[in-house]
């Protein structure tokens, strides 16, 4: 007989979870019920020693055995069982499954023979279905110990809450027996003082025998103080009457009060509409030059003061015969302004002169102070100044007035309220000077004008300042945070032009009265020439945007010092930031800084010629912004 081998396949059992476990067993009890019916009671097979799981006892589907003479079935041995020795003969593998026919079934779990594949896969589905059992079993167990756990956290919490209500009880146990203790110290006190009183009340009752002695006498003159109380009540009569017409006279003085409180505010008004007046005679647009003092504290001989004149100066220069028959020739430029400061003014001087200025800023002016210079001129230092109190320069020292005239108005009804910023313009990009976070997340900022012809620039840091020194520290940081580079003229030069703004607002709720206006602080940056500076590179590029922002500034003011029609601010990030302070509703004062070396002439004349152009010019009357 030929032996042909049968290839069989594998059931593969997962478990994956428990879920599927269980979604699959009604589906096999069904499955089992339905085959039930038709399954032959067989007898088990017993393989050697070993004996299938109990779960398996269950009578496995049959397919008819084959007699003697049929192909023998070869079956890819299972996972743990062991490979049968093939049958050398037909009788042989007759005389095994006779074996397992006459085994009886029911005496207990039986090692099924490697071709009964149904009984095997019965078996493993008795076996799943007894773990599957199991398994929700432990799913229920599992549950009510998941309710047990939880009731278990909620004992506890309350547990918890009451040891909590214990312990509260207990230090006010503490306190109450801390409050006991000192009423027993206080009891102790008291028996003290009784012992006292005691001795005071023998003493008292021998003076009561006394003062019964002296009642007598007294009663004698109560009599007379009767007499006297008359003449009293006649004399305090008279007194009412005058307490009466004393009091109309106070009334009255509360109503002059009154009347001189309205009588200061309307002072306090005109004294703010006088001091404004004689600030726009002296001209809404002022210019001040500055002659920063040479180095070794010498004299320079190039530049004139004259001593009792301080609105000129004179710039001379010696030129050379071009013939060389004549002798040499002195050119002199004369120039006009409002103020001209040597080089010995202080920093306390120069503000001296613009404080008033500054005082308008609170009376709802806006107001505007620029500096203007080449490199090294002292620009900074007009504006900024150092740290020590003789060297302040404009800005502190304006923020200083600005909250200490502020705090003496709230005698009069007036609050205010002050708003910081600081931004600077950088190869015509602007840069948030108040800005903290990182440096790869700066924001763009662009200028924005209102409808009410108000410019402000988007994404700007505006801090909500209350103190001066909060004031202060804020320029600290600006100064940091600001560009500056070394030229061949000087070892820190401003690369940027900086712009610091105050917003004021001030309300008067007893008089419905308020104000609001800006005090703008600009530092410009230094106008300098390639061939002095000698500015390469990245250098050379900020040269020549800090030069066109400063032409374009000249041209506008050109424009308005002709009354032309049309003004380009727009030009510039520079010009279009200040239109308002050169040809808008503000007070403009503009600082030109000279240095005093020879070699600086050229500079020096071209700073006082753009300075006379913008002394000419004439705006408009600045209004004051009140509601």
């Amino acid at each position: 007989m030929s032996r042909l081998p049968v290839m069989s396949t594998k059931r593969v059992l997962t478990s994956s979870s428990s879920e599927n476990s269980q979604d699959m067993a009604p589906a096999q009890k069904k499955m089992r019920k339905d085959q039930d019916p038709q399954k032959p009671q067989t007898a088990t097979t017993i393989i050697g020693d070993k004996r299938p799981p109990a779960a398996a006892a269950r009578a496995p589907l049959y397919r008819p055995v084959r007699g003697a003479g049929a192909a023998t079935v070869a079956v890819a041995p299972s996972r743990g069982v062991p490979k049968q020795v093939k049958a050398s003969s037909a009788p042989k593998a007759a005389s095994v499954k006779q074996q397992a026919v006459t085994k009886p079934a029911g005496t207990g779990p039986t090692r099924r023979q490697p071709w009964d594949l149904k009984g095997k896969v019965s078996d493993m589905e008795s076996k799943i279905r007894t773990y599957q059992t199991k398994i929700k079993s432990l799913s229920e167990d599992n549950e009510v110990l998941k309710g047990s756990l939880a009731q278990s956290k909620t004992k506890a919490a309350e547990l918890e809450r009451e040891v909590e209500r214990q312990r509260r009880k207990i230090s006010e146990f503490e306190q109450e027996q801390q409050r006991l203790y000192g009423v027993q110290n206080e009891l102790e006190k008291v028996s003290s003082e009784k012992n006292v009183l005691q001795k005071e009340l023998s003493n008292l009752e021998q003076k009561y025998k006394v003062n019964e002695t002296l009642r007598e006498s007294q009663e004698m003159e109560l009599q007379t103080l009767k007499m006297k109380q008359s003449v009293q009540e006649t004399t305090m009569a008279r007194l009412q009457a005058t307490l009466k017409e004393t009091e109309e006279v106070v009334t009255s003085l509360k109503e002059t009060v009154a009347h001189q409180k309205d009588e200061l505010h309307a002072g306090e008004m005109e004294r703010r509409q006088l001091h404004n007046t004689i600030q726009e005679l002296k001209g809404n647009i002022r210019v001040f030059c500055r002659v920063r003092p040479l180095e070794d504290g010498g004299l320079t001989k190039h530049i004139q003061l004259a001593p009792s004149d301080n609105k000129s100066i004179i710039l001379a220069k010696t030129e050379e015969s071009h013939t060389g028959k004549t002798a040499d020739t002195q050119k002199n430029y004369h120039f006009s302004f409002d103020r001209v400061f040597g080089p010995q003014a202080s920093q306390l001087e120069i503000f001296d002169e613009i404080s008033l200025l500054v005082q308008s800023a609170l009376d709802g002016y806006n107001v505007c102070c620029f500096a203007y210079g080449q490199t090294g001129s002292g620009k900074t230092y007009t504006m900024e100044g150092e740290e020590v109190d003789d060297t302040r320069g404009v800005i502190p020292r304006a923020v200083q007035q600005i909250f200490r005239a502020g705090a003496k108005l709230q005698s009069q009804g007036w609050e205010f309220s002050f708003t910081a910023s600081f931004v600077e313009i950088y190869n015509e990009t602007l840069r948030d000077l108040l800005y903290s976070g990182k440096a790869s997340k700066r924001p763009e900022h662009e200028i924005r004008k209102a409808a009410n012809n108000e410019v402000t620039v988007t994404n700007l840091t505006y801090e909500k300042v209350y103190t001066e020194d909060q004031v202060l520290g804020l320029i600290a940081l600006a100064k940091e945070n600001r560009s500056t580079a070394q030229t061949a003229l000087n070892d820190r030069s401003s690369r940027s032009h900086s712009v610091f703004q105050l917003q004021i607002e001030g309300v008067n709720s007893g008089r419905d009265v308020k104000c609001k206006s800006t005090l703008c602080l600009v530092d410009l940056a230094g106008s300098e020439r390639m061939v002095k500076s000698q500015s390469q590179g990245e250098r050379f590029k900020e040269m020549t945007s800090i030069n066109s922002s400063l032409s374009n500034l000249g041209i506008v003011i050109t424009s308005l010092a002709n009354k032309e029609s049309h003004v380009p601010y727009r030009n510039t990030k520079l010009t279009y930031l200040l239109q308002n302070c050169l040809g808008g509703n503000s007070k403009t004062l503009m600082f030109v800084n000279i240095s005093p070396e020879p070699d600086s002439f050229g500079e020096t004349l071209n700073s006082l010629r753009f300075a006379s152009k913008v002394n000419d010019c004439v705006i408009g009357t600045a209004s004051s912004n009140k509601k």
